[in-house]
């Protein structure tokens, strides 16, 4: 990224973060939705890529249909963005009702057995709304890993902004994360990672929806070398200012093969539980980015 191409981006997000969340609320729902619907006019690359991805969800809908989705998909998105630069603000009892958790009993009974959890979750709904809610409600913290970004300054202003939500945050890059990672579960503690794309060459493939794609090992190789719970989550919008999630019971490890055999079925039972939960609301899937391999050039790498 060029240096002034960084900056511009850096002082986009600062500007959403400390202007957005003085908005009325409103209105501030009013700018994101009037944002969102201009993006999905312009049909810009993410919106294409968007809808190309809703078309493996949905197969059967129609061209009118796909971009009715896309545009929802778009606002979506948005909601996910306005809400982040407004969660600074929000007090514990404002984060408490604006999520309801389904079966959160798997999670606190996983907790409570104390050989640590992992939960997994895919690109859908507000994923840090569903962090500050366990960090608020639960009073749970937890680790969780970011990729790095350029500039290094847009980095820093994301790590601050999940810390101050009661995150521990490492970075992707650099390979002591996944150590850090298994300390954190040895000792009992909680784990969030969203992990439904790695077009690394670490990557284990999966059946995604009929197509193959990648999905990080890192999950399930943490569950086998900690004895850690793996859990997916995932979470939806349905009309309403609450947003919903629902914790899935634990993705059972196999008792035979080896290491890599194992991670592969793991991985690809994580792959059904998304799956599941995307094709009930595809809308709320915020993947604007290449996935299925098939969509990769022949070296792994976006086209």
């Amino acid at each position: 990224m060029s240096t002034l191409k960084g900056r511009l981006t850096d002082g986009l997000y600062g500007l959403g973060w400390s202007a957005v969340k003085t908005l009325p609320e409103p209105a501030a729902i009013r700018l994101f939705r009037t944002i969102a619907d201009q993006v999905w006019k312009r049909r810009g690359k993410s919106v294409l890529r968007l809808e190309s991805n809703l078309a493996r969800v949905v197969p059967d809908a129609s061209p009118a249909r796909l971009a009715e989705l896309s545009r929802a998909g778009m606002r979506s998105y948005m909601r996910y963005w306005m809400e982040s630069f407004r969660l600074p603000t929000w007090s514990p009892e404002r984060i408490r009702a604006s999520i309801d958790v389904k079966d959160v009993h798997h999670l606190t009974e996983g907790m409570d057995a104390g050989n640590g959890v992992i939960i997994a979750l895919p690109h859908l709904g507000n994923w840090d709304l569903a962090g500050a809610w366990v960090t608020t409600d639960l009073k749970v913290p937890f680790t969780t890993v970011a990729e790095r970004l350029e500039p290094a300054t847009l980095y820093d202003r994301f790590v601050a902004y999940r810390e101050g939500l009661g995150m521990e945050v490492l970075p992707h890059s650099g390979g002591a994360a996944f150590g850090t990672l298994a300390r954190r579960l040895r000792a009992g503690g909680l784990v969030c990672l969203v992990a439904d794309r790695d077009l690394s060459a670490s990557g284990v493939e999966v059946s995604f929806f009929g197509a193959t794609a990648r999905m990080p090992a890192g999950p399930a190789l943490l569950a086998q070398q900690t004895g850690a719970l793996l859990m997916p989550v995932t979470l939806w919008y349905d009309g309403t200012p609450v947003m919903k999630a629902r914790v899935h019971p634990a993705i059972e490890m196999p008792e035979e093969g080896t290491r890599a055999e194992k991670t592969s079925a793991m991985t690809q039972a994580l792959a059904d539980a998304f799956a599941g939960g995307i094709a009930e609301h595809p809308e709320d899937w915020h993947m604007l980015q290449r996935l299925w391999l098939d969509d990769l050039d022949p070296r792994g790498a976006p086209k």
